[in-house]
Formats: structure tokens, sequence, C-alpha cells
């Protein structure tokens, strides 16, 4: 039944549609981590999301994660390393990334539960997949909770989502610093 079974007789939240039919949004962030492994990690920085899969995320702390559409590159501005893989192949191992890349193919990976709340809950369609809870304020995704792979509770906050205007595609390549190394993975031979 997928994403279209939203209740009833009630309409979907606004920031729902909203997300699904303008996936264009600029934000402050908190993102809050919580694991037995490394305990409770605080990080911020902005978010920029364009339609077509393109996504800016710049943590304060100097992490860079960077998608055209096509491809999605990591710089660790500390080490100077870059890491780089094919958009699709992350979004068929991790749906949850469509949130926020391409929220109309949800729908494939996640059923969906809402009871007429700013909350919406994504039950994964297939066994050992992630359940998400996400929720609204002010026509705008707000937040973002779920529990990732290694057990650690993940939490990103939008803190000032708003609407922005078309922003040029040189806002979402990533230009390499010189010395920057480049760490090979096996989704490189996804590219």
């Amino acid at each position: 039944m997928g994403l279209a079974c939203f209740g009833l007789l009630s309409a979907a939240p606004a920031w729902w549609e909203n997300l699904r039919s303008n996936p264009r949004l600029e934000s402050s962030f908190v993102q809050d981590s919580d694991s037995a492994v490394f305990g409770k990690v605080r990080r911020t920085g902005r978010l920029q999301v364009a339609p077509g899969g393109r996504i800016r995320v710049a943590y304060d702390k100097g992490l860079l994660v960077i998608s055209d559409g096509r491809t999605l590159v990591q710089y660790d501005a500390a080490a100077r390393t870059a890491q780089r893989a094919s958009l699709r192949s992350l979004q068929r191992e991790m749906p949850l990334l469509n949130i926020l890349v391409d929220p109309k193919s949800l729908d494939q990976a996640y059923g969906m539960k809402w009871s007429g709340t700013e909350r919406v809950e994504l039950v994964p369609l297939r066994p050992g997949g992630i359940k998400v809870d996400l929720e609204g304020r002010n026509g705008m995704l707000w937040k973002i909770h779920w529990v990732d792979a290694t057990g650690a509770g993940q939490t990103l906050e939008l803190t000032q989502a708003r609407s922005t205007a078309p922003l040029g595609s040189a806002n979402y390549r990533f230009q390499a610093p010189s010395g920057t190394r480049w760490v090979t993975d096996t989704m490189d031979a996804a590219l």
C-alpha cells in the first residue's frame, strides 16, 4: 500500500506534502547520536537540499557531504581525505537517504503510519530495514529519528528549515582542495 495510505479520512500533514512536492530546503541542524560505543555525540551544521538528488551537508567541525545527483562525496577536512560513491547505490543500500534526496521514492522501501498528527512513521517493507520517525513543524520537515544498524539512536533536527530559491549547480559539486587524498572503497566500482 506504500505511502499513499495516509489514514481513512484525513489528509497528509502539510509539511509532508511540501517535502514530497518541493524538496528544496535549507536549514541549520543539530544531529544527536547516542550509542553504546561512542556515548552521546552532538554535531551541528548546515543542510541544503534541491531536486534531482542534490544535497550539501556542511558540519561545523569540517566534515562535508555533497551530492550533484549522481555522485555523493564525503570530505573530511581534518584528515584531508575524500571518499565518493554512486548516489544510486547508496539509495538502494540506505533507503533512509531518500528522505532528503528523493522523497517521492520512499514508497518503494517504506509503508507509512500516520495518526492525524504532525508525526509520520516510516516502516520498512524489507526485513531488517530501519524504521524512521519524522515530524513536521510550521509546514516544513523538522525532525528525523532512527536507530541505525549499530543500534545507535540518531536524531536530526532542522532548527531553521525554510524553502529556498534555486541555487546554482556549482553549490552541489565538490572541488577537492589541493592535497586531498581519495580513499577508495567498494562503491567506486559502481561509478
